[in-house]
């Protein structure tokens, strides 16, 4: 078979962890050597250098060398190795051994199918041993490998590796890690890499890549129900060209042209209408791994973040609200009510910890309840809520759209795995989206047309503040001053909805949500048209205007505040003071509508 008739399905990810000088390079290197990956006369050159400087050679050095010379057929950088068996092609991702570095294993475990952790002989298991394991169990991979390195330099003792073994096998079970295999290796000598020792006759296993071969490679490319994240929507206008085509990396499953697809957390379905290369020619059929761009038969607004999935196949979970288990790497604690940022896939989303259950640290095992906060190096598992629904899996279900990373300050501090979908205030609400949108009889008139012949973008205003406030003045004020622009605007009070759309229920509390549901609903019907609707309402918290985000694109949403201070605990977009001169914040406001591109300038 060759290298262009291999498949996606016969590519495994895996994750070479361990402690610091346990070697890693030194095995990677013998992975390379002994599979015949190396570019020809590489391994010859590199023993030549080493004789020139005196120096013993070592098969880590080949990871020094490739890196600054990226060339003849092997691709090697600080983060992935690829090389190949007989049976199927490897990336290896190097999770280096220092504490500081740990993040990195934590974008490279999760992608892994499975993984290598190398323990030294003589030093046996350290605590980043025991740290690695728990973020791996933590990250949901589940076929490992531990090899026992550096056994010539305990003379090859059997006693020496089931020690090891022993002692790892304490910790493991207490994470319900079962590893595959144990595997006493010398990466120096070549004991077990490739082939068995006969040095070891003690030990009748499988070699290293006897049980890289043995692993399961996840079968993304066909098993699993197709998911594709939205990278990116792009248009072309050159040449009449009026395609608008939507981008991303296929994670799993398969799609054709004809197939219908559902785009989450939106809901809006659609049917692919065709597969777009670049330079090539078009395909019937996109699976795993590819990076693809596809057209759409009905024109939806998908925006990036969104994931897509083909409507005849288990749809993902949609929530606020995700039970996770996640490994803190940030100097600074994790704390409740501080904002970070959660990335998975192609969404980023603000968010914060609503709970912490129970914290764990890794290098014992020893767990405290009723913490509020989760210090550097611990595991935890939280509740976290986030600023608006995402689409995403169950870790065991999907791996690839079931983990994240926790960003704070720009940097990546944490990541973990979703356990579970927990309900929120909004559910009942989503659902009822969801249906509308898959029913949803979309216009011929693209949102671009409609804001291009308005010269605007469709927004929902809402004006709230103390109830002594004039907010309907100030909303009228805007409303006309855009109205005399030739803008589409409408103003619409929140008496107007509770005695007309609203008027076969009371209002009572337990009726509040379903009151800003049909308040959404109407929103959403007036942006649609390509409207400014400016709605005003007293006070409205921030349960209000998260139902309300349910129903309508978050995007399209401006909270607007009128007071001196803000007396809930709404997040608004802007906090205008009050002021008699109420033409000069309309004014303001006004400006500030044109800086978002929503009121779009004169030329």
């Amino acid at each position: 078979m060759s290298d262009e008739q291999r498949s996606v399905s016969e590519r495994a990810h895996l994750v070479i962890a361990g402690h610091v000088d346990h070697g890693k390079s030194t095995i990677i290197g013998r992975l390379l050597a002994d599979t015949g990956t190396l570019p020809e006369g590489k391994l010859e050159q590199i023993r030549q250098l080493c004789d020139r400087n005196s120096k013993p050679f070592e098969f880590a050095f080949l990871l020094d060398a490739l890196k600054d010379e990226q060339a003849q057929g092997i691709t090697i950088d600080a983060a992935r190795v690829f090389f190949k068996t007989a049976k199927r092609d490897y990336i290896i991702m190097d999770a280096p051994g220092h504490v500081e570095f740990l993040k990195n294993m934590i974008t490279g475990a999760s992608r892994a199918d499975a993984a290598l952790l190398v323990i030294d002989a003589r030093e046996g298991v350290q605590e980043n041993s025991r740290r690695h394991c728990c973020m791996l169990a933590m990250l949901g991979v589940t076929q490992v490998a531990i090899l026992v390195n550096k056994m010539d330099l305990v003379d090859y003792s059997e006693a020496a590796f089931r020690g090891i073994v022993r002692e790892m096998a304490d910790f493991l079970g207490k994470i319900d890690v079962v590893p595959a295999y144990h595997i006493p290796v010398s990466g120096r000598t070549g004991d077990n890499i490739a082939a068995p020792s006969t040095r070891m006759p003690w030990y009748t296993g499988p070699t290293v890549l006897g049980a890289l071969d043995a692993f399961h490679a996840e079968p993304r490319s066909v098993e699993k129900p197709f998911r594709m994240p939205v990278q990116g929507v792009y248009k072309f206008t050159k040449d009449g060209d009026d395609r608008r085509i939507v981008g991303g990396t296929v994670e799993s499953g398969r799609l054709r042209v004809g197939d219908p697809v559902v785009f989450y957390p939106s809901g809006k379905r659609t049917r692919i209408a065709s597969f777009e290369m670049f330079g090539g020619a078009r395909p019937m059929e996109v699976s795993a791994g590819e990076a693809v761009g596809f057209t759409l038969g009905e024109q939806i607004y998908a925006a990036r973040g969104e994931i897509a999935v083909r409507a005849d196949e288990p749809p993902p979970h949609v929530s606020t609200r995700l039970r996770v288990s996640l490994f803190w790497l940030g100097r600074s604690p994790l704390v409740q009510r501080k904002e970070y940022l959660l990335k998975l896939g192609t969404v980023r989303v603000p968010m914060r910890v609503e709970s912490v259950h129970r914290v764990i640290d890794p290098t014992d095992l020893s767990a405290a309840e009723g913490r509020h906060r989760v210090e550097r190096h611990e595991v935890a598992e939280c509740t976290l809520r986030l600023s608006r629904a995402i689409a995403f899996d169950i870790v065991s279900e999907i791996g690839v759209t079931g983990r994240f990373v926790i960003v704070d300050d720009h940097d990546i501090r944490g990541g973990g795995i979703i356990r579970e979908a927990l309900e929120d205030e909004q559910t009942g609400v989503r659902e009822k989206v969801l249906v509308r949108n898959y029913k949803w009889e979309a216009s011929r008139i693209p949102p671009e047309r409609r804001a291009e012949k308005y010269n605007q973008r469709p927004v929902l205003l809402l004006i709230t503040g103390e109830r002594t406030v004039d907010r309907k003045g100030f909303a009228k004020e805007l409303e006309a001053r855009l109205f005399d622009d030739g803008r589409i605007v409408y103003f619409l009070g929140i008496g107007n909805v509770l005695y007309g759309v609203d008027a076969d229920i009371e209002r009572r509390e337990e009726n509040r949500v379903e009151h800003f549901r049909r308040l959404g609903e109407v929103a959403n019907l007036m942006l649609d048209a390509g409207v400014i609707l400016i709605v005003t309402a007293a006070e409205l918290e921030q349960r209000d205007v998260d139902i309300i985000k349910t129903s309508v694109d978050p995007g399209r949403i401006e909270t607007i505040w009128i007071g001196e201070r803000v007396t809930t605990d709404i997040e608004a977009s802007v906090v205008l003071p009050v002021s008699e001169a109420i033409g000069d914040e309309v004014q303001r406001l006004k400006t500030l509508l044109q800086d978002k591109g929503i009121v779009f300038r004169p030329w």
